[in-house]
């Protein structure tokens, strides 16, 4: 452990959350802003689903380490919600199913301290035909995008814990089936920014005791 000790926020998910540290992704923002405040890991797996998740969470986040994370934010979602195949061969996981996972996720991260916040992030849109042209799939639609971010959503409402969805966030850009992607799912700089403000809104908002916005903690060495 390297000191002086500071909160650590911990980005668990899939491609999404792996390639955010890319220039000018969404984790890499997040790292800057918390620059001398708090730490960020990065716990991201390409390819993964909520299926993959349970797996490891114990091997992830040990229930008996010493010091738990002050900030887990999760994304799981895009992996599952794609078209089942008919050979099973594809990282599909039933709607019911997912929800569960991403509960089971939920109720071990909150086990692991009263002071551990969670903020549960909902798969984006897409841009289908960006998605067929540059990597030649056509497995995933916004429709069940879709279905998927708002199940993620009731879930999170039911345990009372901060949720933000994605499709509504990125929709309330005029041009974002353009400018959000790279490939029709991974996000470009244009979605990273909109993905980071949407987490600083909700730290920010967030009635946590001690606040966890980057404005509210300390600098390191000021």
């Amino acid at each position: 452990m390297v000191g002086p000790r500071r909160p650590q926020f911990v980005l668990f998910g899939s491609s999404i959350v792996e390639y955010s540290f890319n220039e000018g992704g969404w984790g890499a923002i997040l790292a800057h802003i918390y620059a001398r405040k708090a730490d960020i890991f990065l716990r991201g797996y390409a390819g993964w689903n909520s299926r993959h998740a349970v797996e490891v969470l114990d091997q992830i986040f040990p229930k008996d380490e010493p010091v738990q994370p002050s900030l887990v934010i999760v994304y799981f979602g895009g992996n599952d919600s794609v078209s089942p195949h008919p050979c099973g061969l594809s990282s599909h996981v039933p709607l019911s199913e997912y929800v569960e996972n991403m509960r089971k996720i939920a109720i071990h991260l909150k086990s692991l301290s009263e002071k551990t916040r969670l903020i549960f992030l909902t798969t984006p849109p897409v841009n289908e035909a960006q998605m067929l042209e540059i990597l030649g799939v056509e497995d995933r639609t916004n429709e069940r995008c879709q279905k998927y971010a708002d199940a993620c959503v009731r879930m999170c409402q039911e345990m009372g814990i901060k949720a933000i969805n994605l499709c509504v966030a990125f929709k309330q850009q005029h041009d974002w089936s353009t400018t959000c992607f790279t490939d029709g799912i991974h996000l470009s700089a244009v979605g990273s920014k909109i993905m980071a403000k949407e987490i600083l809104k909700v730290v920010k908002e967030a009635e946590w005791k001690p606040s966890l916005h980057w404005e509210s903690l300390p600098i390191e060495f000021a």
